[in-house]
């Protein structure tokens, strides 16, 4: 028993040392970035690149080099001046809080560039709330390189969030100077018709082809960086970093596929009718009409859902009026009243009035009138039907070739 007591007299052996739990601040074990100290103190910052021979789902990483220097014209309004790519940052940030405000932190802020090499990103870290400081001047310091911000609903979240958090530093915000492009506009145009949802996690999968694996969804990433926080295992955050970084590349390579469908719509490498439609009502906006036309016509030969091809046909016809091509549009017009639709009895209003006005044809006028008549009876298409019996009594007046 005295043999057993000298044995333990200073208390039990510790225990080994648990892999799973590192100790506090060791992430260069996890991530093989470095501690990086400024004038405002200690931050970590981590790098990566992927090669130019490498791939991202149908995405070669070669090709972002080749971006013409004009290509954000088109879908900025002209609102972006012609840069290299090799000046464009691809940025996203992961915070403390989904809902912003004073009270949300950025702790990861990630920015992506083109470079001869491939594609490298630089992550700049806060390991706690005093670093802050630190990381906002490093990423200050390092937007300066750059001239223009590309992001994904950054014009929103991201932009603001972090001028908030400048500000709180009472520091000036890095993004005066930098002209921004949200992709997030693009991208819905092109593809709300299609997809369920156009969050840049769906856009990945459905138009780059990439499933990602082990992903942290977004809701959780706040939760396990206050989980890292309390305990200070580094291991959990992982995934974070890596989350972080897919989403940048992946914003990268759908800046080489959007804005080339906006810069030469005609020539987009789009397969499905439902992008095409999209394209083709920006080129409305941006007073296009025959352009638009000939994408709505294209997407109609693709194949189109039947709400969106009647709704389709009726924008090819109404643009082909406005244009003077009634030909074109009598065709059109005549599709739509063959069959039911919601643009059907607007098409035999269409067409009764091009029979009236046009042809002075009033027995063809009134029929299509009495058509549109059985499907609503309205007020006006009585007016219409009282006036056309009248005019159609009478002798009709021949046709001027």
């Amino acid at each position: 028993m005295a043999r057993i007591d000298r044995k333990y007299a200073d208390g039990p052996p510790a225990p080994p040392p648990d892999p799973r739990r590192p100790e506090r601040y060791f992430v260069e074990e996890w991530l093989g970035g470095v501690e990086v100290e400024t004038a405002l103190g200690k931050h970590y910052e981590c790098e990566r690149t992927w090669q130019r021979h490498r791939r991202h789902g149908s995405m070669d990483i070669s090709d972002l080099a080749e971006l013409p220097a004009d290509l954000l014209d088109a879908i900025s309004g002209g609102a972006l001046a012609a840069t290299p790519c090799a000046r464009w940052a691809f940025l996203d940030t992961e915070t403390t809080g989904l809902a912003g405000g004073s009270g949300t932190y950025a702790f990861l802020v990630g920015v992506g560039r083109i470079t001869p090499e491939g594609f490298r990103l630089k992550q700049f870290f806060m390991r706690d709330y005093g670093e802050e400081p630190s990381l906002l001047a490093a990423l200050a310091a390092h937007l300066e390189e750059f001239d223009i911000l590309v992001t994904y609903n950054g014009k929103t979240y991201d932009q603001p969030l972090l001028e908030t958090r400048y500000r709180m530093a009472r520091a000036r915000p890095p993004f005066t100077r930098l002209q921004h492009l949200d992709l997030l506009a693009g991208a819905r145009r092109l593809w709300k018709l299609r997809l369920e949802n156009c969050r840049l996690v769906n856009l990945e999968t459905q138009i780059l082809g990439v499933e990602r694996q082990g992903d942290l969804p977004g809701d959780m990433i706040p939760y396990v960086y206050f989980e890292y926080l309390r305990t200070g295992e580094i291991g959990r955050l992982a995934p974070v970093f890596h989350h972080n970084a897919i989403d940048i590349l992946t914003l990268a390579c759908l800046t080489a596929i959007v804005p080339w469908a906006f810069r030469s719509p005609a020539e987009a490498p789009l397969r499905h009718g439902a992008d095409f439609v999209g394209l083709a009502r920006w080129l409305l906006q941006s007073e296009q009409p025959g352009d638009a036309v000939a994408l709505f016509r294209r997407a109609i030969e693709l194949g189109l859902s039947d709400d969106l091809l009647f709704r389709t046909m009726w924008d090819v016809a109404r643009i082909e009026k406005r244009m003077g091509r009634a030909d074109a549009a009598l065709a059109v017009f005549t599709d739509l009243a063959a069959s039911p639709n919601p643009f059907r009895i607007a098409a035999l209003e269409e067409l009764a009035k091009y029979y009236e006005h046009d042809e002075r044809n009033y027995p063809m006028a009134l029929e299509f009138t009495r058509v549109a008549l059985q499907l609503s009876d309205t007020v006006e298409l009585r007016k219409r039907e009282s006036r056309l019996l009248k005019r159609a009594g009478g002798p009709r007046p021949g046709r001027l070739l």
